[in-house]
C-alpha cells in the first residue's frame, strides 16, 4: 500500500505522527543533554522508555478530548490544561522513579536532604516542565484535528462541485432535440407508407446506432475528433434520407487532428441548427462543411454553411445563440474548459454561418 493511501487512515495517520513525534523530543532532549553535560552509558536505552510512557499517558488525553469535542471552547480549554498538567505530573514522576533507578550514582545529595515544602516544589518544578511537552503535544492534536476535519470538508465541498458539475455536462449533452427525432420518426413513417420498407429499415438502423453511441458514450470522457466525425457522419446519413440532393457536405478534417481529443457529439447540435436554418428553409438546400485543424497547442473546429446566415433579419435572434443548438455547445465548452475555450459566430462568404471554436489541444493517446 502507498504512503499517500495509508496516511488517509486516520488511525495509521496517528500513530505515525505519534512515533515521529516523541522520537523528535527524545532525539531533541538528548542533543540538549550532550550540549549541557556527560551524558550517562545507558542514556540512549532510558530516552525509549520515558518517550514510550509519555506516548502511552497520551492516550487518556486523546480519548478525553474526543468525549469533550463538542463542549465549549472555554470548558475545552480549561480540561486541556488541567489534563495537560496532571500527564505531566505523572509523566515527571515516571521519569524521576525510573532515571534514579537506572542511574543511582546519578543522585543529587542535595535532593536528599530536603525536607517538607522544599521537596514538593523541587518535584513541581519538573512537572510544569513536563506539562509543558504534554501541552504542545494537545495544542498539536487540536490542531491537526482542526486542519484535517477542515481537509474533509474541503474535499466534501470539491466532491460537491464535481458532482454539480458532472450533472450539469450530463444535462446539457442529453439534451436531443424532439424536433431531430420527430423528424426522423416521420420519415420513417412516410417510407412505410409508401412501402419503401428497406430504406425505412435502414433509417431505423442508422436512428438505432446513433441513439446507441449518444448514450455509450459518457459526457465527462473525450472522444477522438475520427471518432466524433465518424458519429456525425450517422447522424447525417439520417437526415440525407430526408434531404437526399438538397444536403451536400464537405469534410475537411487535418490529419494531425484526427487524433486530437474533444467532448462528444459537440458538433451535432451545430449541424442541426445549421440543417434547420441553412437547408431545411432553402428550396434548393445547402452546404454544410465541417473541418477540423490544429494551431499551435489548440484545436480548431468549424461548421460553415450557406444559408441566410446573420443577415437574415428573421433568423438573427434564433442563430446568435439563443437557440438550445448553440446554447447548449456554448454551456458545454464554458463548463469544460473555462476561459481556455472560445465559440464565435461570424459571417460566411458570400452569405451563411461560420462557427468558429478554440478548444486546448489534447492527445488520444493522453486520454487513459
Amino acid at each position: 500500500m502507498k504512503i499517500s493511501k495509508l496516511l488517509q487512515d486516520k488511525r495509521y495517520l496517528f500513530w505515525a505522527l505519534q512515533f515521529a513525534g516523541w522520537t523528535a523530543w527524545g532525539v531533541s532532549f538528548y542533543l540538549g543533554v550532550l550540549f549541557w553535560g556527560k551524558v550517562p552509558n545507558d542514556y540512549l536505552a532510558y530516552l525509549p522508555i520515558v518517550s514510550s510512557i509519555g506516548m502511552i499517558l497520551t492516550l487518556p488525553l486523546r480519548a478525553l478530548y474526543r468525549y469533550m469535542w463538542e463542549m465549549s471552547a472555554l470548558r475545552r480549554l480549561i480540561a486541556v490544561v488541567i489534563a495537560s498538567y496532571v500527564a505531566g505530573c505523572v509523566w515527571m514522576a515516571s521519569r524521576g522513579w525510573i532515571f534514579y533507578n537506572m542511574f543511582p550514582e546519578r543522585r543529587n545529595p542535595k535532593h536528599e536532604d530536603y525536607e517538607g515544602i522544599e521537596r514538593i516544589l523541587a518535584y513541581f518544578d519538573g512537572a510544569t516542565t513536563a506539562s509543558w511537552v504534554i501541552l504542545v503535544w494537545s495544542g498539536l492534536y487540536f490542531g491537526i484535528k482542526y486542519y484535517m476535519l477542515l481537509q474533509e470538508e474541503r474535499q466534501r465541498g470539491l466532491k460537491a462541485l464535481s458532482m454539480a458539475h458532472e450533472a450539469q455536462l450530463k444535462m446539457l449533452r442529453y439534451q436531443l432535440n424532439p424536433h431531430f427525432l420527430f423528424n426522423t420518426l416521420n420519415a420513417i413513417s412516410t417510407l412505410i407508407l409508401d412501402k419503401d420498407t428497406q430504406l425505412a429499415n435502414t433509417m431505423v438502423t442508422r436512428l438505432s446506432r446513433f441513439l446507441r453511441y449518444s448514450l455509450d458514450n459518457d459526457p465527462m470522457q473525450k472522444v477522438t475528433v475520427d471518432e466524433e466525425v465518424e458519429a456525425l457522419r450517422l447522424y447525417l446519413d439520417i437526415e440525407k434520407v430526408r434531404f437526399d440532393e438538397r444536403l451536400k457536405l464537405k469534410f475537411d478534417i487535418d490529419d494531425n487532428a484526427k487524433t486530437a481529443l474533444m467532448p462528444s457529439l459537440l458538433l451535432q447540435p451545430l449541424v442541426e441548427n445549421a440543417i434547420k436554418y441553412a437547408i431545411a428553409q432553402a428550396v434548393n438546400g445547402g452546404t454544410i462543411a465541417i473541418e477540423a485543424k490544429t494551431f499551435g497547442n489548440d484545436l480548431l473546429l468549424a461548421v460553415i454553411d450557406d444559408g441566410p446566415g446573420l443577415d437574415s433579419l428573421h433568423n438573427t435572434e434564433s442563430r446568435s445563440g439563443s437557440g438550445v443548438g448553440l446554447a447548449n455547445s456554448r454551456e458545454r465548452l464554458q463548463e469544460l474548459y473555462g476561459v481556455e475555450q472560445s465559440f464565435r459566430l461570424s459571417h460566411t462568404d458570400p452569405h451563411g454561418l461560420t462557427i468558429n471554436i478554440r478548444i486546448p489541444l489534447e492527445r488520444a493517446d493522453k486520454k487513459g
